[in-house]
C-alpha cells in the first residue's frame, strides 16, 4: 500500500533504532525494566502518593505567586511508560512559560483495564485542581502524547460532562483516539517494522479493553458522540503514521461542533517523531509551533 514517505532527516535518525512490528507481553515486560531515559531540571520537585496512582509537581525555583499548571499524561500505548516518559516536553513549557507540571502516573493494562486508566487520570486531575492554592497554580491545562494524548481526551470529556474540573485548554500530541483501528492511516503502517504500528496499537487498545464490549466515549474519545463545549483544542501528529487520520477527524469534528480547535500534520512525521529526536529540524519547529499556542492560550 503506498504512504506518505518519512522526512529525510528523520528518516536518517530512525535507521539506527531498533524496530519492532508487533508488541507482545514479553516485549512489553522487557521495555517496562528499561528505566526512563534521564532528565535535567531546576524546577523543585514534590512527589505525592495518590493511592494507586503517583503524582510529581514541578514547580519553576522561585516562582513568585500562581502560574498555569501543565497536568501531563505519558505514553506507551496503554501498556508502558511512567510519569516521566517524555517529561522534557513539559518541562520545557515549564523553563520557557513559568508553568508548573504535574506529571501522573495511572496504573497500566493489561493488570489494569476498562475505565481504570482515564479514571485514574481524571482522580489525578481533581486531585491537582483541589490543591490549586498550595501548589500555588491557577488555570489548568491538560496534555499528554500518544495513549496519554488519547487518556487526556478522555478526562476532558469527562471534565466537561461531570461539571469540572475546569480545563483551559488540551494539548493532544500524535493522540491515541480511535480503538476500531480501521482508518487508511492504520492500514498504511502495518504489516512493516515501525515506531507505532497497527499491529502495535491493536495490541494496545486489546489490553485495555478486555473483555469490554461497550466501549465508552472516555475510553475512546473517538466514540463520543459530542465534541462541543470543549476548551481550545490543540492536535498534532505527522503525515507518516497510524493515528493520522482519527487525529483529523477529532479536530475537524470540534469544528463541527463549532469549538476552538488548532491543527498540525507535520509532513513526513512518525508517531512520536519530535519526542524521539527533538534536533531535528521538523521536531524542532513542532515543538515551537506548540509552545507559541500555549502561550497565545494562557494570556502571553
Amino acid at each position: 500500500m503506498t504512504k506518505p514517505a518519512f522526512d529525510p532527516e528523520l528518516r536518517t535518525l530512525l535507521a539506527g533504532m531498533p524496530l519492532s512490528s508487533e508488541l507482545t507481553p514479553e516485549l512489553v515486560h522487557q521495555i517496562r525494566r528499561m528505566p526512563s531515559p534521564p532528565f535535567e531540571t531546576d524546577a523543585e520537585r514534590h512527589d505525592v502518593a495518590l493511592g494507586e496512582i503517583a503524582l510529581t509537581v514541578f514547580r519553576p525555583a522561585n516562582l513568585d505567586g500562581p502560574a498555569p499548571c501543565v497536568y501531563w499524561i505519558h505514553g506507551g500505548g496503554m501498556v508502558m511508560g511512567d510519569r516521566f516518559s517524555q517529561i522534557d516536553i513539559p518541562l520545557e513549557w515549564l523553563r520557557e512559560l513559568g508553568v508548573v507540571v504535574v506529571t501522573v502516573e495511572h496504573r497500566l493494562a493489561p493488570e489494569a483495564t476498562g475505565t481504570t486508566l482515564v479514571d485514574d487520570c481524571y482522580r489525578g486531575l481533581v486531585w491537582t485542581v483541589e490543591n490549586a492554592g498550595s501548589l500555588g497554580i491557577g488555570q489548568v491545562v491538560v496534555a499528554g502524547i500518544s495513549a496519554g494524548g488519547g487518556l487526556a481526551a478522555g478526562i476532558t470529556l469527562m471534565a466537561r460532562d461531570l461539571g469540572g474540573p475546569e480545563i483551559a485548554a488540551q494539548v493532544l500530541i500524535c493522540p491515541m483516539l480511535d480503538h476500531r483501528n480501521a482508518t487508511t492511516s492504520s492500514a498504511q503502517y502495518s504489516g512493516e517494522p515501525g515506531v507505532w504500528t497497527r499491529e502495535m496499537n491493536e495490541f494496545g487498545w486489546r489490553s485495555v479493553l478486555g473483555d469490554l464490549t461497550d466501549v465508552p466515549g472516555y475510553v475512546s474519545p473517538a466514540l463520543a458522540r459530542d465534541l462541543s463545549g470543549l476548551p481550545p483544542t490543540y492536535v498534532d501528529t505527522g503525515t507518516a503514521e497510524v493515528f493520522r487520520d482519527e487525529d483529523v477527524d477529532y479536530a475537524t469534528r470540534i469544528w463541527a461542533a463549532g469549538g476552538d480547535a488548532e491543527l498540525h500534520t507535520w509532513a513526513g512525521g512518525f508517531h512520536g517523531f519530535d519526542a524521539l529526536y527533538p534536533q531535528a529540524r521538523l521536531s524542532a519547529a513542532a515543538r515551537r509551533t506548540r509552545t507559541e499556542w500555549l502561550a497565545r492560550k494562557l494570556g502571553g
